[in-house]
């Protein structure tokens, strides 16, 4: 059998007995070294062989002086020893100074084998239980810093605390905010809540309140009757009556206007709503969590938002925190879009180089986990090896003219805006004007692309 992977160190001061050991080994597919005593064994200790076959007696450094070492710098390195003073006595001395084995001279060839091929088995075991050692630990840090929540990432101590309250929260039935920024991860919160909680089984249906004009928000919640408006053709059930017995996701809830606001309270309140332009009422049990990167009470108290039902939202908080708060969890986040990515491109395995790795931890991700992701998928995309080095990643974090602050106004929501209209032109550039592509890119939906396009006054390019 050939063994080629395994290093084997021979360290002997008779050339007749040495070479004919390597002689042996080499017919075997082993790769040899050879040291003609034990000051240049070692030496070539320095290459970190797989298993050292050394004389007991040497001139200079003796056979012991080499277990010495070997069990002081690299304790992994199983030891035969070989001596023609085959005594009890010396064996016992050589085993309990930690040699694997003891072979007195004369010995056969079946019997150097037999030594060296126990002794590997020995080796490969300990790689085994190393291997099943590494993989266990890396399955429970996953466990720990996961909880079996899907696609939620990071092991950092606000985001064991945001697991331990989702584990609290999810057995409950009462409604749930969730704050955080563009791009932190609110709706796979949103997720975790519903599925561990007892609806489970049920649907989990999601609005962007955010996306939808006033008139197409109501008829997206409530549903409508035919004829209700120009275009209602038929009957429709909304988001409210799909979700019953299940879990209803209101997202950017802080965008939706004072009159639907309205509505939904009562539904929040009394379980009952009609659909527009009828009169039927119609029941629904539907667990409501919603989420918002904005400040609510703010909205509260410049009359954006009703206090009412700001009151029935706010019964159960969450907050998320923006990427640059826990930037410990990068090098997690990263390894983990990496694998998906690949995966999802069925390209070989990726990895960042320790460079690249120090690129995205000193970056400030205003765009959180969202733009971590997009910025790596265009990493692999355009990818020519199997490595992300930091030259690649510093041209797609580099900050476009006129984006430096200073001397600007400070205005959050339309900073954000200009972000996420400079976001969807990148991603339109970059797909070639493709929507379905640059809407994936984005983690957006086709409609949802659409909107913010007509919003921001943004055409694809030819």
């Amino acid at each position: 059998m050939t063994r080629t992977p395994f290093k084997i160190l021979v360290i002997e001061d008779n050339e007749t007995l040495r070479e004919g050991m390597v002689q042996i080994l080499s017919g075997e597919g082993y790769t040899l070294r050879q040291a003609v005593d034990g000051t240049a064994g070692t030496k070539l200790l320095e290459e970190k062989p797989d298993l050292v076959i050394t004389d007991y007696k040497m001139a200079g450094v003796s056979g012991m002086q080499i277990l010495e070492q070997c069990r002081n710098r690299f304790p992994e390195i199983p030891v035969i020893m070989i001596t023609a003073y085959g005594t009890i006595e010396l064996a016992v001395e050589a085993m309990k100074a930690g040699a694997w084995d003891f072979l007195p001279k004369p010995f056969s060839r079946e019997e150097l084998l037999l030594r060296i091929s126990r002794a590997i088995e020995a080796l490969e075991a300990r790689r085994q239980t190393r291997r099943l050692q590494a993989e266990n630990e890396y399955l429970r840090l996953e466990v720990e810093s996961c909880f079996n929540y899907g696609e939620i990432v990071g092991g950092s101590p606000r985001m064991k605390a945001i697991y331990r309250t989702i584990e609290k929260v999810a057995g409950q039935d009462t409604s749930v905010m969730i704050y955080g920024e563009s791009g932190t991860g609110k709706e796979l919160v949103a997720r975790a809540i519903h599925f561990q909680s007892p609806r489970k089984d049920k649907p989990f249906v999601r609005v962007n309140c955010g996306a939808l004009a006033e008139g197409i928000l109501e008829s997206e919640l409530f549903g409508h009757e035919k004829g209700a408006f120009t275009g209602a053709l038929k009957q429709k059930r909304g988001r409210f009556e799909l979700a019953h017995k299940g879990t209803l996701f209101l997202d950017e809830i802080g965008d939706i206007p004072l009159s639907t606001q309205l509505r939904l309270l009562r539904v929040l309140q009394e379980k009952e709503f009609e659909r527009v332009g009828g009169e039927e009422t119609v029941r629904v049990d539907v667990r409501v969590i919603a989420a918002t990167h904005r400040d609510l009470m703010d909205e509260v108290k410049e009359g954006r938002f009703r206090e009412d039902l700001y009151y029935r939202l706010h019964i159960l908080p969450i907050s998320i925190p923006p990427l640059r708060e826990r930037k410990e969890d990068i090098p997690q986040l990263a390894n983990h879009f990496l694998r998906k990515l690949c995966d999802d491109m069925k390209r070989k395995p990726i990895q960042l180089t320790d460079e690249g790795l120090e690129i995205l931890t000193a970056y400030n991700w205003p765009g959180n986990v969202r733009e971590l992701e997009n910025v790596l998928e265009r990493a692999v995309v355009l990818a020519e090896s199997s490595r992300i080095d930091g030259a690649s990643l510093s041209f797609m974090l580099s900050r476009p003219e006129g984006t430096n602050l200073a001397g600007q106004s400070l205005n959050l929501d339309k900073a954000a805006a200009d972000l996420e209209a400079r976001m969807i032109r990148e991603a339109l550039d970059a797909t070639r004007g493709i929507k379905t592509r640059a809407a994936r890119l984005l983690g957006v939906s086709e409609s949802t692309l659409y909107y913010k396009m007509q919003k921001h006054g943004i055409h694809a390019p030819e």
